[in-house]
């Protein structure tokens, strides 16, 4: 298959109908620490939060990381109400810190987010860009509004924000008319942005969920991995924000994927059939993971590039109709790359 193909396949993949799916990669990419990190901060840093039983059991715990992983090692053992408390807390404020390093930069005008450079370049329909992520950071709020567009996160109000979907929905409509008995709404352009897993604004305040975008001294509203996972995902603000972001990849016409590993309960129940069913789809990523290499080889409809090294040669390894090849001197599994190499060229 000749790039220049390639290209335009991908410049027009950006049509009607796209839904965003961003996992940890694009993140990790800005900056933000990685799962291996996480584990790292965990084990040095989480002793010091524990009561002598939380720590009996973190000890059998902790020793896992370093050979199956963090999630794998939460599995293995179910940690108590408490221990779950710790360990959330501590990776919220592990991230925090890295975001605020990174949001710092952005304001002082020395870096630009690559979902900034990208959102330009996709269609901006009036009920919003539907974009679904597994991230507890706040990037891909900040790069909406730095590429000029409203965020809806469902929550309404700016200190002590509640979880309004409709109050949070009016408040995009900027005008009203009444053409031939029919009312037409003029709306603001606006990402429609859906965390199943939480954000580090999210607070538990007298049993319900707050958003304020500064530290609180409340439990914060994060899913971490392991045991408890799912059952949490079901819980406010989370089942609202499953529900809609399911229901967005449901109704999608196409999906571009970037840094997402495909090993999420809460989406892959509606995604990866999603995708067998024909749905066109594109995945960039630095390394795909095998479950997301296998949906890509199996399936035809889908597009993945990944970052490839050949005889010391950098490149990009390419899945296109179900068959790989090699192309040298491309960065398309970056975002920042496949906006510079496919859509700005």
């Amino acid at each position: 298959m000749k790039l220049s193909a390639l290209k335009k396949q991908l410049q027009e993949h950006l049509g009607d109908g796209l839904v965003l799916v961003i996992g940890s990669g694009l993140s990790c990419a800005e900056g933000v620490p990685g799962m291996g990190a996480l584990g790292h901060h965990l084990v040095t840093t989480l002793p010091a939060r524990l009561s002598e039983q939380d720590n009996n059991l973190w000890e059998q715990i902790h020793p896992l990381i370093s050979t199956v992983g963090l999630e794998a090692a939460l599995l293995k053992h179910t940690p108590t109400e408490s221990l779950e408390v710790a360990i959330v807390q501590s990776t919220a404020d592990f991230i925090a810190d890295a975001e605020a390093a990174i949001i710092a930069d952005i304001f002082t005008h020395t870096k630009t987010l690559r979902l900034t450079k990208l959102l330009p370049y996709l269609l901006q329909p009036d009920t919003g860009i539907p974009i679904v992520t597994t991230n507890y950071d706040r990037l891909v709020e900040l790069a909406c509004e730095e590429a000029g567009l409203g965020v809806d996160t469902m929550f309404c109000g700016h200190f002590a924000a509640k979880l309004a979907p409709l109050d949070s929905l009016w408040s995009f409509c900027r005008n009203a008319k009444l053409v031939a008995k029919i009312v037409r709404f003029k709306w603001a352009p606006k990402a429609n942005v859906f965390k199943p897993h939480g954000s580090l604004d999210w607070y538990h305040r007298e049993g319900n969920p707050v958003r304020y975008a500064g530290t609180l001294p409340l439990p914060r509203l994060i899913i971490t991995p392991g045991l408890n996972k799912f059952r949490n995902g079901y819980e406010s603000p989370f089942d609202k924000h499953r529900e809609k972001g399911n229901d967005a990849i449901d109704k999608a016409r196409r999906f571009l994927i970037v840094g997402y590993g495909f090993n999420d309960d809460h989406l892959e129940t509606h995604l990866t059939p999603r995708i067998k069913s024909g749905v066109k789809t594109v995945i960039l990523t630095h390394m795909l993971s095998p479950k997301a290499k296998e949906i890509a080889l199996e399936n035809k409809n889908v597009v993945a590039i990944e970052y490839r090294e050949v005889a010391e040669v950098q490149g990009a390894n390419i899945i296109f109709e179900g068959n790989e090849f090699f192309s040298a001197d491309i960065d398309y599994w970056d975002l920042e790359g496949f906006v510079k190499g496919v859509l700005s060229a």
